[in-house]
């Protein structure tokens, strides 16, 4: 029973429970049925379509129920331990997945009349809402028990949950093609019965065992190479029509790709039982520890029982103002707590401009490859590659970032401000109209994106703690439709439509998106400069307290 109660298995449960979690990007797959079995016209779907999005990044009540079920109360110590851990978060999320789908499918098989529009919202905001606690559940997870390299962690689960659209998609072709009915019916199944076979796995462990990075690295390679394997599957099928033998064949070696996690788990395993495990903090049944105890403890080491990293210099501790030093209790601040600071709001400002210009981008893609007169199959094999961009920002950003944290001491927000200055080259090039403008920018655009998810939550850990992570880093992920609604509906929707006006109702030339792009690209520049504010805001604090964490975990 020990061998399968480690972070290293969590871990495993974690990943592939992500890999079942990004339905959402396939929505273009069901999108024509849902359509035309409900007699709807764009403007309805698009209002289903709008839901979906709200749904996937109002995840405000996965991280309060996140903090529920692990953070331990001395009103509940009597209570029963059962309803307690991140596998509560994801059940819920099961729970809603299997509802959202089974209603849709349910639907657009005929099985039931067409219902209402706001009853099929809600079903579609079910399943997109189901998102936000597998991930909340996986990611926070991921953050506690490996809290030295969250960047590279972070980077894993979203870089995982950005593959999984492609992973289900290649599951739908080598089954169900043509049918996307039955491929509601899959979703139903997959979504619900992968999480809740794993979820008891995912818990919470506060030791470190071993050399962690090694096998953070393997898993870090197993998801490179299912990324490189299915970005050429891609491309493949965008030149060549496969046959189903050949489907089923892609589709196999792809599982077997999957499963290559197990055997860096396995092997974290048994250098964990060869070695020793040295405990840091000792876990009580899987939950975070009692924050009355961590403040006895703290008084012992020379901290403030409310929190409070104390240094050690009467000089430097002159020099912080009444901001810094709430910024330095890190740990204890909840949602309340963290939308009081300066910090908070850079980086939902910083997100808005980043995220929403990257969705407006990619929601937009079809168009504008349509507009600057790209044929449909280069159209789709752009929208196809965006989640394989999309990954290598969330993966590599969290990697490259954790590694100059530890090597050179730099504060991660830096990276913020790279990548949203790239991004804004993105919009740039891509508003010039120049051959091949499209092909590039939405390279530089998608992988700047994808940084911002995995950026945002890790930077979020640790600047206000992890005791709260759940519920702060979902609020600040809401500027994602946020922006998403100024620059999708307000910009690129609004100029286009007045482009449109004098040729009918269809616009072609690089004139219907150039305005667009510049405004999007000077919006990211101001996120630029948001982030740079963060990063000068925060920068001491990373060198008194993020860095001392990472040299002594057991000591800060």
């Amino acid at each position: 029973m020990e061998r399968i109660q480690s972070k290293w298995i969590a871990t495993l449960a974690s990943i592939w429970i992500q890999c079942s979690s990004g339905s959402l990007y396939t929505f273009s797959i069901f999108s024509s049925a849902l359509k035309s079995s409900q007699g709807y016209d764009q403007s309805t779907l698009d209002t289903v379509s709008v839901v979906k999005d709200v749904g996937a990044t109002a995840g405000v009540l996965s991280g309060f129920l996140y903090s529920a079920v692990t953070v331990p109360h001395r009103s509940r110590r009597s209570s029963s331990c059962f309803l307690r851990g991140p596998w509560v978060v994801i059940a819920v999320g099961a729970i809603q997945c299997f509802a959202g789908y089974f209603f849709l499918w349910l639907s657009v098989a005929g099985v039931i009349p067409r219902q209402p529009v706001p009853l099929m919202c809600l079903f579609m905001f079910l399943t997109a809402h189901a998102q936000t606690f597998f991930n909340t559940a996986n990611v926070v997870t991921a953050v506690h028990n490996f809290p030295d390299f969250s960047g590279t962690v972070v980077g894993i689960m979203k870089g995982f949950l950005g593959l999984s659209g492609a992973i289900l998609i290649q599951l739908y072709q080598a089954i169900f093609k043509g049918n996307p009915a039955s491929y509601l019916l899959m979703l139903m199944l997959v979504t619900t019965v992968n999480p809740l076979l794993l979820m008891c796995l995912v818990r919470i462990y506060n030791t470190k065992e071993g050399d962690e990075k090694k096998h953070l690295n393997g898993l870090s390679l197993v998801a490179l190479v299912v990324a490189g394997y299915l970005m050429a599957l891609i491309i493949l099928e965008n030149i060549l029509t496969l046959q189903f033998p050949a489907r089923l064949f892609t589709l196999v070696l792809l599982l077997l790709l999957l499963a290559a996690p197990l055997a860096v788990t396995i092997k974290a395993q048994q250098s964990n039982f060869d070695g020793t495990s040295q405990t840091f903090l000792i876990e009580k049944n899987q939950l975070i520890d009692d924050p009355k105890q961590l403040d006895a403890e703290k008084i012992g080491k020379g901290q403030d029982p409310a929190g409070y990293h104390l240094v050690h210099s009467d000089a430097e501790q002159e020099r912080n103002t009444d901001d810094n030093r709430v910024l330095l209790q890190g740990e204890n601040l909840n949602l309340l707590q963290a939308i009081g600071t300066c910090n908070f709001w850079c980086l939902f400002l910083a997100m808005a401009c980043g995220m929403g210009s990257g969705l407006a981008t990619v929601n937009n893609i079809g168009q504008i490859g349509g507009a600057f007169g790209y044929k449909s199959f280069e159209t789709s094999t752009l929208v196809s590659l965006w989640s394989i961009w999309n990954f290598l920002g969330r993966f590599g950003t969290g990697y490259v970032s954790d590694y100059f944290l530890h090597t050179r001491g730099w504060a991660r927000p830096v990276f913020m401000v790279i990548t949203l200055a790239t991004m804004s080259i993105g919009h740039f090039v891509i508003a010039s109209g120049m051959p091949g403008a499209l092909y590039a920018g939405s390279v530089l655009v998608g992988v700047s994106y994808g940084s911002q998810w995995s950026l945002m939550p890790t930077i979020t850990s640790e600047i206000f703690g992890v005791q709260h992570l759940g519920t702060i880093f979902n609020t600040i992920g809401m500027a994602s439709p946020v922006g998403s609604y100024i620059f999708s509906v307000r910009v690129v929707g609004y100029i286009y439509d007045k482009e449109a006006s004098a040729d009918g109702n269809k616009c072609t030339g690089t004139h219907c998106f150039m305005v667009s792009f510049l405004i999007m690209a000077s919006a990211t520049l101001l996120g630029c400069f948001v982030a740079l504010i963060l990063f000068l805001r925060t920068k001491s604090f990373y060198n008194q307290v993020v860095l001392r964490r990472l040299q002594h975990p057991g000591r800060v």
